[in-house]
Formats: C-alpha cells, structure tokens, sequence
C-alpha cells in the first residue's frame, strides 16, 4: 500500500519525472500524512490487493490527497460499502474537507446528511432543487419527482 500512495506523489508522475524520482524524506513524510488521514497508518505494509473494498476507497482517496487537490470529486464513493465502512468515509469526508472543496456525487441519501454542506438535486440533467439538506428533502418539485406524489 505504500508504494501506491509513493507512486501518486505529484514530482514521480510524467516520464521524465519517474525515471528521476527518488524517495526523500519529503515524500516520506507526506505518505504518513496522507495514510493517517485515510485511517490506513497501520497497514502501510500490507499490500493493497489484501484490503477491504472500504479500505481500498480510502487508499484511492489517499492516492488522490499524496497531489494535495484543490477540488476533490468523487463519484458514489460509499458504494458496496458496509454501514461501519460508509460512517468512517463520512468521517474521512468531513475531515479533509477543510482545507479543500469536495464534490461528491451519492444515491444514498442517509451518507450524504452525514457530508452535505450544499445539495443540489439534478433531475434530467437540470438543477431541480439546491440549498441544505433539509430544504430539499422539503422542496415540492423533489418530492413529486423522486417520491411520485
């Protein structure tokens, strides 16, 4: 698992810049940083093949968090996940998400209260509803199109 987050360190990527990277202390330090953040710190040894599929979302996201984005998105990250996996993505979600904006796109509504800061709601590729979560769970054109009544 390492060696996954050292590989996405932004000065290995590019041709030129993996045939010259080398393993600092630099690159050391972010690779801890970055594998505490996604609850991995005690598995760094363990090669990713032999996580859970929770485990392996979160080294995902950590592999993305090694270039320190600005904007992070992530499409149905808590899919396949068990209810204890998709509580601690909540957890790594909100916990990264101060120092950057985070776009995350999710059905399930139940994770998404546990995240939303803003919910938009497209219906057909247009914005129906947007505002907290609770504005548009209320919002009628959301309830008619998702609800049927």
């Amino acid at each position: 698992m390492y060696q996954n987050l050292e590989v996405s360190y932004p000065k290995g990527r590019g041709v030129f810049g993996s045939l010259t990277f080398k393993r600092t202390a630099e690159v050391e330090a972010q690779v801890r940083k970055v594998a505490e953040e996604i609850m991995l710190s005690d598995l760094l040894d363990l090669e990713a093949a032999l996580l859970s599929h929770g485990q392996k979302q979160w080294l995902e996201i950590g592999m993305l968090l090694m270039q320190d984005p600005e904007l992070l998105m992530l499409d149905e990250p808590v899919a396949g996940m068990s209810a204890k996996e998709r509580d601690q993505t909540a957890e790594l979600l909100n916990k990264i998400c101060n120092n950057r904006s985070v776009l995350v796109i999710e059905h399930d509504m139940e994770f998404v209260k546990k995240i939303a800061h803003k919910v938009t709601v497209l219906h057909q590729g247009k914005i129906l509803a947007e505002g907290s979560m609770d504005k548009v769970q209320e919002d009628e054109k959301v309830i008619e199109v998702y609800l049927g009544h």
